[in-house]
């Protein structure tokens, strides 16, 4: 059946819900109005304000409510409204979230997924287009997933409602309704960690996650006409990362160019290149290049299209490394 990226998020939490009577979804307008983005529609009319719940506008509240549930039996999945709205939960990520599991010795976990609609490409306003990932990579406990797809995302997500330990589950807001594919209407899981070659190719490898691998495949199929053979991963996970697929794919390659929405400065595109020229510095036949959003606050809507990454930035990237 083909979904959106909403109908395939909202089929998963269909699924899961009825299969675990434990997964409780909850958040700001998640409930009767079906959220912001409609990602909960129908959920409150089926399963009721216990399993569906319309929380206060208190993010703190909302993740510190879930801890608690997660650690006596529950499986909550709370939503942030906008990534940007999370600084004020960010302790409680830190604190609570992350090291339950250690400092009970494992005795308790934090068995919880927190969705996070993030980065740009709607022109919203102010702190509902940024792109906050690497801020959790930090962050030893924290599970970081960023699928790039309709099909990517109900996978991932149902694989995120099996694990015993907190996952990020960033939701890239401008490909909620962008394109339609072929998507399972059964169960399926996708693995957490396990990167995902989109294309095979032999002179340069690209990598990016979340919206990026769809804005990438335009340049990338450009750059094909100009005789470049692009490998595409898709990184699917941040935490923890397939950096074996990296590896093997750089050595194939010697060249490599990364795509990220967040900014330059510590991205994770930086995380990337330290290890790649440790691991595989001899390897290369150039630099390592990153094609990131500026190091400035996400502008107003008129000027978004300059800040993030798009087609020609990309294509230029991938070509100047080809060439290097």
């Amino acid at each position: 059946m083909k979904m959106n990226m909403v109908e395939a998020i909202n089929r998963c939490l269909n699924q899961e819900m009825e299969r675990d009577k434990t997964i409780a979804v909850m958040g700001e307008d998640v409930g009767v109005d079906g959220g912001v983005f409609r990602v909960t529609d129908g959920l409150y009319a089926k399963y009721g304000r216990e399993r569906v719940i319309d929380t206060p506008l208190s993010e703190s509240g909302i993740i510190g409510t879930a801890v608690g549930m997660a650690a006596l039996g529950m499986r909550p999945v709370p939503e942030i409204q906008f990534q940007g709205f999370e600084y004020n939960a960010y302790h409680h990520f830190v604190q609570h979230c992350a090291r339950l599991r250690n400092r009970t010795r494992g005795s308790f976990t934090c068995p919880m997924v927190v969705r996070l609609p993030a980065t740009g490409g709607i022109k919203a306003l102010e702190h509902h287009s940024e792109s906050l990932e690497t801020i959790y990579a930090h962050i030893a406990g924290l599970k970081i997933v960023y699928p790039s797809s309709p099909y990517e995302a109900k996978g991932l997500l149902a694989a995120a409602l099996s694990d015993e330990d907190t996952v990020m589950y960033f939701e890239p807001k401008r490909l909620y309704r962008a394109f339609k594919e072929e998507v399972p209407e059964e169960r399926y899981t996708i693995p957490i960690g396990k990167a995902h070659t989109v294309k095979e190719g032999n002179d340069v490898t690209l990598i990016s996650w979340g919206a990026m691998t769809y804005i990438s495949k335009d340049a990338i199929a450009e750059a094909e006409k100009a005789g470049v053979s692009v490998e595409h991963i898709d990184l699917r996970s941040l935490a923890p990362c397939d950096w074996e697929s990296i590896s093997n794919s750089v050595k194939k390659t010697g060249r490599c160019v990364i795509v990220h929405e967040a900014v330059k400065t510590m991205g994770f595109g930086a995380e990337i290149m330290a290890r790649i020229m440790e691991k595989d510095f001899l390897s290369l036949e150039a630099p390592v290049k990153r094609i990131t959003a500026w190091d400035i606050t996400v502008p107003y809507p008129k000027l978004e299209d300059y800040y993030f990454p798009d087609k020609k930035r990309i294509l230029k990237g991938i070509i100047e490394t080809a060439k290097f």
